[in-house]
């Protein structure tokens, strides 16, 4: 049951942060002939889960290392609070007129957009490589197929943007704790504090930025 609750949540990371990998990938291929921007969409999609897929295990390696993981959580928490407060930005990526130049593009741009997926998903799985590869297997379709899916739903459902915050804010604190060095210290200085940590900062992080979202739209 845990697996399920854990894929879910996996699943919710992807659909939240995916919408700019899966623009890139409608961008970069919208100036090739239909037959050719099919192949370079796939190709592209399937090299993006292949990089993130090694990006992600490169960092449940590095996860392990003291401190580390607590300052890959202190990043997923900034990230997590940007994901709420910060004006959607307009991707500057011209489509491009050969495949393989496309597939580059989508690569690139997939490489330098990971870090946000991979933390989440590195985090949230706790070192379990098989969750970790459902998790990004199932991604698959959410790029290739969500461009204007995945905008549409954040737009017309904005709960969407807060759970999936919340989870990465929550993930954040789990991560903090889960610490070899930075874990025991926390747990010794402030018992109570060890177990609500995650819930606390998911928290402080939707209300923040709700009142950040509806301070912005008065001004």
């Amino acid at each position: 049951m845990d697996s399920i609750v854990l894929l879910g949540e996996i699943l919710m990371i992807n659909l939240v942060l995916s919408g700019d990998n899966a623009m890139v990938i409608a961008l970069a291929s919208k100036d090739l002939p239909e037959h050719h921007r099919k192949m370079a969409v796939w190709w592209g999609a399937a090299g993006a889960v292949l990089l993130r897929c090694l990006l992600t295990f490169a960092a449940v390696l590095l996860l392990k290392i003291p401190f580390i993981q607590a300052g890959g959580g202190l990043l997923l928490l900034w990230i997590s609070f940007k994901l709420l407060v910060e004006e959607e930005n307009t991707l500057r990526i011209s489509g491009v007129s050969t495949i393989w130049k496309s597939i580059r593009t989508i690569l690139l741009a997939d490489f330098i957009m990971s870090l946000d997926n991979v933390l989440a998903i590195a985090g949230l799985a706790q070192g379990d490589l098989s969750l970790i590869v459902i998790g990004i297997a199932l991604s698959i379709p959410i790029v290739v197929w969500g461009s204007g899916i995945i905008v549409n739903l954040l737009h017309r459902f904005p709960l969407l943007v807060f759970i999936g915050a919340y989870i990465l804010a929550y993930t954040a604190g789990d991560m903090l704790l889960q610490d070899t060095k930075l874990g025991p210290m926390v747990s010794l200085a402030l018992p109570s504090l060890h177990s609500s940590l995650p819930l606390f900062l998911g928290i402080v992080v939707v209300v923040t930025g709700a009142i950040k979202r509806r301070a912005a739209r008065i001004v």
